[in-house]
């Protein structure tokens, strides 16, 4: 939402500045006197949330990498090095660790906020796909670094997944022989893995930058879905109103990330990751990270062959493509209603779509035989017919509720909108 900037220097520096680098007003236009919708709920911290997360993920990262050593041979060691000798390298390594998980849990609430309240439609559209594309690049980033410590599962989960990605035809095998540097995952694929890891939260922040940078074109979204009408009326600055808000957040969700990091640090991991690589014993049960569940699951799903397909490459064509789906989203969504606040039958399958994500997470986690097998099949099917399916054709047939005009009469009148005074289609 572009706005005119009110930003005045102050001291004769910045005066300066201001004529050769206007970073100050750019920083005070975007952050200071943005003009935000007064009606945004507690869904709306989870931005800021994940800004504090990246942050405290490259500052652990920079730190550990000081300490680690990239070698197959010495790699586990170096990691109990950093826990036991190096000065609050426990600290550092649980807080890196954790903050993994934490930077997940806030971003897969960001996204079905997102979804909820139609964050992806127009014209929000690229905001929306640098926002998919933030995913991947934290997807790509965490596998790696889940490898680093070198213990049973970081082994068998890289010597699992690259094997995978080498049933993609035609390019499948050079993939993973550039990933293992050799013919099996070993040295050079740890090397590698460990310059990745390095590299990619840079790349994330960088993409973090547009997508901010997208987000301030139009200005953010509403829980009512509906556009600024008066800027005066239905806005409010966002500093002091939404730094004291997302600071209120972050502080909360810090207390939940220092529950995990001072009580339960262990908590998420796998014991089996306690235990040296071995490339001679395979473990039992090979269970990625909890975030990687749901996706786990629908690799997993597709045990049969589909013409010249087989099981395997529409394993990994089915794991790719549920995340595909997410970056045409904003066509598929044929409803004119932005919000599902006002699409009751939208509501619903939205509810069950959540379950369904929560039933994949825990599917991922138990073996593939039997009952579970069947269930992720189904779990995968409503999955991708949510998308394909269900959005499409509720665009099409649903009748939503009535809409309130303006951003100030949902917030200052919302009985009236609950009553219906006036049907407000989304732009």
């Amino acid at each position: 939402m572009s706005h005119e900037s009110t930003y005045k220097p102050g001291t004769a520096i910045e005066r300066w500045l201001d004529k050769r680098l206007p970073i100050i007003r750019l920083g005070y236009d975007s952050f200071v006197d943005f003009p935000t919708p007064k009606n945004l709920n507690y869904w709306w911290t989870f931005g800021g949330i994940l800004a504090v997360c990246l942050v405290i993920q490259i500052l652990t990262g920079v730190i550990l990498a000081m300490h680690y050593t990239p070698n197959s041979a010495l790699a586990f060691n170096s990691v109990e090095h950093i826990m036991r000798d190096v000065n609050y390298g426990w600290l550092m390594r649980y807080v890196h660790a954790n903050g993994a998980s934490m930077f997940f849990l806030a971003v897969y609430i960001h996204m079905f906020r997102g979804l909820f309240y139609g964050s992806y439609k127009e014209p929000r559209e690229m905001l929306w796909i640098l926002g998919v594309v933030i995913f991947l690049l934290m997807m790509a980033t965490a596998f790696m670094g889940y490898v680093l410590p070198w213990g049973q599962m970081s082994y068998w989960g890289a010597t699992v997944i690259t094997n995978i990605l080498g049933a993609i035809p035609v390019l499948g095998e050079s993939i993973r022989t550039l990933l293992w540097g050799g013919p099996s995952v070993d040295n050079p694929t740890l090397n590698r893995f460990f310059s990745l890891h390095y590299l990619l939260p840079f790349a994330i922040a960088g993409v973090v930058v547009l997508h901010v940078w997208a987000l301030h074109i139009p200005g953010n979204n509403n829980p009512a879905g509906i556009p600024v009408k008066d800027v005066k009326k239905d806005t409010v600055p966002f500093h002091p109103y939404y730094t004291v808000k997302d600071g209120f957040a972050i502080a909360a969700f810090l207390v939940l990330f220092s529950l995990f990091v001072f009580y339960g640090p262990n908590t998420l991991g796998h014991p089996d990751n306690y235990i040296e690589a071995n490339p001679l014993s395979t473990p039992a049960h090979i269970v990625p990270e909890w975030y990687f569940l749901p996706f786990y699951a629908i690799l997993r799903a597709i045990t049969f062959n589909i013409g010249p397909i087989t099981s395997k490459l529409g394993g990994v064509i089915a794991m790719f493509g549920a995340i595909a789906v997410l970056f045409v989203l904003p066509w598929l969504d044929t409803s004119k209603v932005r919000s599902m606040r006002y699409r009751p039958t939208a509501q619903l399958w939205f509810y069950l779509f959540v379950i369904d994500c929560l039933a994949l997470g825990y599917l991922g986690s138990q073996p593939a035989e039997g009952k579970f097998v069947m269930m992720a099949q189904i779990a995968t099917a409503y999955y991708f017919l949510f998308f394909l399916v269900i959005l499409p054709l509720l665009g099409l047939f649903e009748k939503p509720k009535p809409q309130p005009r303006s951003i100030a009469e949902s917030v200052l009148k919302p009985h009236q909108s609950d009553a219906g005074i006036a049907v407000q289609p989304a732009e």
